[in-house]
């Protein structure tokens, strides 16, 4: 039969498991880091998988698809649990979403907010040789990967932003006092990770109050292309704001 159906397109999506969570009737599975739908004739054509979607990958078709089957729904949410312990999840994570503490999929890529922390934080308990040697973290936000942080958050507010090569933080000895501090630190490695930054990275600049862009950079030349797509998302965003690029060098030493 011709019906209304979720269609995914597989280059949008970054794997954040949104869309898989938003379906109630279990039809989209992540493989291969990528949404799928994977049991059409679960999905019932109403999209509530559509506006969790970070990226806008998922969208409606009218096709040939195999008619919705609400009996082998139901008999898929009774295999995991009560539907009265399946809305209480589903309420918990509406609840999540609505506080900012999305998940991507993964517990441990829920957004949220850092405690500041500081010298004095530390455990009056700990010998004074530990406690000298402890520094705090400047991580303001979780998560700090760029292909993982969302759009639009309550931390990008009149933020300044750390645009940092992953690799800075072990080249450069005091990364958090000097260039984390203060700001919301965003890493990436364009060697390793897949696609453009540039897009991602003008989205939030173009719809967040951003007060100002810091590029930290390794001298080797993969790096370049981390500033470029930082400059380019600057430009792209239409503001005037103030920016800056900063090379470490391979030894450690701030080169410019």
């Amino acid at each position: 039969m011709v019906r209304k159906i979720i269609k995914i397109d597989e280059e949008k999506c970054n794997g954040c498991g949104l869309c898989a969570t938003a379906c109630h009737e279990g039809a989209i599975d992540i493989i291969d880091g990528k949404a799928k739908l994977v049991r059409e004739n679960f999905c019932d054509g109403f999209g509530d998988c559509l506006p969790g979607c970070p990226t806008g990958a998922i969208t409606f078709e009218e096709r040939e698809a195999p008619a919705y089957d609400e009996a082998a729904v139901k008999a898929a949410q009774e295999k995991k649990g009560s539907v009265k312990n399946m809305h209480q999840c589903e309420n918990k994570m509406m609840t999540e979403m609505h506080q900012h503490a999305e998940g991507h999929g993964c517990p441990g890529s829920r957004f949220m907010m850092l405690k500041s922390r500081s010298q004095e934080d530390s455990d009056p308990g700990q010998d004074m040789i530990t406690r000298m040697s402890t520094h705090p973290s400047r991580l303001m936000q979780w998560p700090c990967q760029i292909k993982l942080l969302p759009t639009q958050a309550d931390f990008y507010k009149d933020a300044r932003l750390l645009i940092a090569a992953d690799c800075t933080a072990y080249a450069y000895a005091n990364m958090h006092e000097e260039f984390m501090k203060g700001k919301v630190t965003m890493i990436g490695c364009p060697k390793l990770d897949e696609g453009d930054y540039t897009q991602k990275l003008t989205e939030i600049i173009a719809n967040n109050d951003i007060a100002s862009v810091t590029i930290v950079r390794m001298e080797v030349p993969c790096c370049g292309g981390l500033q470029r797509a930082a400059e380019n998302a600057i430009r792209n965003s239409g503001k005037f704001l103030p920016w800056q690029v900063i090379t470490i060098s391979r030894n450690g030493e701030v080169i410019d």
